[in-house]
């Protein structure tokens, strides 16, 4: 059977505590689109501009993230059966494929599907009992697939490939196979505490995550456009705004519009970090409760 033929889904059985595999797709599938409907994000594409980009806009988001949304519930009900990672990346080529079918060939969420896809076979398998259910979503992720994720093949014209081989940078398959510590140690953290600074603004507390992310970052897709230096300028922009307050300043939204105009001006792009707001987001809503 290739990609293309792959059922949308093999079964899809009810979990006890998040409901159906289509549930938990569901809530990665709105993680997607609170990622979009975040702004200002530094040089992201959002529901207000297009930031650096001239060939995406956000309807061209919105239709990708539905697009992909049954090969995510398909990825649930894999980690819920167990599994390999070759059934993983069968799913993810196919949701790919739709992803590009939906845009037009523009690539909108090639990342998002490789991390956000792991997180959902993974909360398939922690809701099945195919791993502890104490387990977090990253550490059923390194502990399932962990291994197969670092030796599995490479994209070479990926922009993480091409910063792994001229930077030495791991991008998002060592993220992904020490089970999302940016997530974990730079994410939810981030949400958290800017909850305390602003409970009644989520776009702010997704704006001040996003912020985070992007100081501890090595975006790939940072230096794919910038380079190091292109990458340096993006880490100290977002450190200083974290630094003079974030979101609890009441400036805070002309002072990270400045550092959005600053990224398009130029041609920066955090495509990792807005990934990563997502899955924190997803992982927020499933660990969270």
């Amino acid at each position: 059977m290739n990609a293309m033929s792959l059922p949308v889904t093999a079964l899809d059985g009810s979990f006890s505590h998040h409901g159906s595999a289509a549930n938990i797709a569901s809530l990665a599938t709105q993680s997607l689109l609170l990622e979009l409907e975040t702004w200002p994000k530094p040089g992201l594409v959002s529901h207000i501009d297009t930031g650096s980009h001239s060939d995406m806009d956000a309807s061209t988001f919105r239709e990708s993230a539905y697009a992909i949304e049954p090969y995510l519930r398909s990825l649930v009900v894999a980690g819920a059966n167990g599994d390999h990672m070759t059934r993983l990346r069968s799913i993810g080529i196919a949701a790919e494929t739709a992803m590009l079918s939906a845009t037009s060939g523009i690539n909108t969420h090639r990342g998002a599907i490789f991390g956000m896809g792991l997180l959902c076979a993974a909360a398939g398998a922690r809701e099945n009992g195919v791993v502890n259910s104490r387990l977090s979503l990253g550490g059923a992720v390194r502990e399932l697939w962990g291994q197969s994720i670092l030796t599995g093949p490479r994209l070479a014209n990926s922009h993480g490939a091409q910063a792994h081989l001229r930077y030495g940078v791991g991008g998002a398959r060592a993220q992904a196979a020490k089970g999302f510590p940016s997530i974990y140690g730079v994410g939810l953290p981030a949400l958290r505490a800017a909850r305390l600074k602003s409970p009644d603004d989520r776009e702010a507390q997704r704006v001040e995550t996003c912020f985070a992310l992007i100081a501890a970052l090595n975006d790939t897709n940072l230096l794919h456009r910038g380079g190091e230096e292109g990458l340096r300028y993006a880490q100290r922009a977002a450190r200083d705004f974290l630094a003079a307050g974030g979101v609890g300043t009441a400036s805070w939204q002309l002072r990270a519009q400045a550092i959005h105009d600053s990224f398009i001006a130029r041609s920066l792009s955090p495509g990792g970090a807005a990934d990563l707001l997502a899955m924190t987001l997803f992982v927020d809503e499933i660990e969270g409760d």
